[in-house]
């Protein structure tokens, strides 16, 4: 069965994930482990400490490839980046320099600061998408502004973003407040998909499967089946509907 996972670091060298080529197949490994056939290498661009240019990536990942085939692993790799929103962004993409979710150039996976959604944001992905490009935000169940005001991703889809949670979060691995947060996401059908987010480091290991065994439970067969149909159609440049609707309002408890 086909698990695509669209954003993980697991190419050696570029960036805080793998370290190494001996990392990068040990990852590769927890990744066929974790069901994983098909994986978009993505690491960091114009995050302010990384700059992984889209030729240097396409080569590292055609090596890592012709490594993997070596050693018997079967896990098909393609090239991306994690794209940190910048005034920047525009050059690159005007400099061809910008890799996409799939060969079209439709989709781009989108980052934001880890603890800010700058107040440029509608505006930059107007303009994104005035170019044909969607973006697919990464992670914001991690952004402490977002778990402050979790409307601000509403405003997004609503231009036509599509949205991306990161498995761990959802199993509880980054704590109780994004676990639920994760939740309340999926619930509004706000999400589309889950990625690994994978790294060399501390509780950013694949739990990819795990997440999506928490889904089927949670919200049924179908729903977790429609995850991993998204993920494959955003690698295949197809149509990804979201059925969304606002989050529900915690419920209050009044105390007398």
């Amino acid at each position: 069965m086909i698990l695509v996972d669209i954003h993980c670091h697991i190419l050696p060298g570029v960036d805080d994930g793998s370290k190494d080529w001996q990392t990068s197949i040990k990852l590769a490994r927890d990744a066929v482990k974790d069901g994983v056939t098909h994986a978009v290498c993505t690491p960091h661009m114009l995050n302010g400490k990384y700059v992984n240019h889209k030729k240097d990536v396409i080569r590292l990942t055609e090596n890592f490839q012709d490594m993997l085939n070596d050693a018997k692993i079967p896990l098909t790799v393609f090239p991306g980046q994690e794209v940190r929103i910048s005034g920047d962004l525009p050059k690159a993409l005007d400099e061809d320099d910008i890799l996409f979710l799939d060969e079209a150039g439709q989709y781009m996976l989108l980052e934001f600061p880890s603890d800010d959604v700058p107040t440029y944001t509608q505006d930059m992905v107007f303009s994104i998408m005035q170019r044909g490009i969607t973006p697919v935000v990464v992670h914001p169940e991690r952004n402490s502004r977002i778990l402050k005001k979790p409307t601000i991703l509403q405003d997004l889809i609503e231009q036509g973003c599509l949205v991306q949670i990161t498995a761990s979060s959802y199993v509880g691995t980054f704590g109780k407040n994004i676990e639920e947060m994760s939740r309340r996401f999926i619930e509004a059908g706000q999400c589309a998909c889950f990625a690994s987010d994978a790294h060399d480091l501390p509780k950013r290991q694949y739990e990819y499967s795990e997440a999506l065994k928490k889904l089927s439970n949670e919200f049924g067969k179908e729903f977790a089946e429609q995850y991993r149909n998204n993920a494959r159609a955003i690698v295949n440049g197809d149509d990804v509907q979201l059925n969304w609707r606002p989050l529900k309002k915690k419920t209050k408890f009044w105390f007398f």
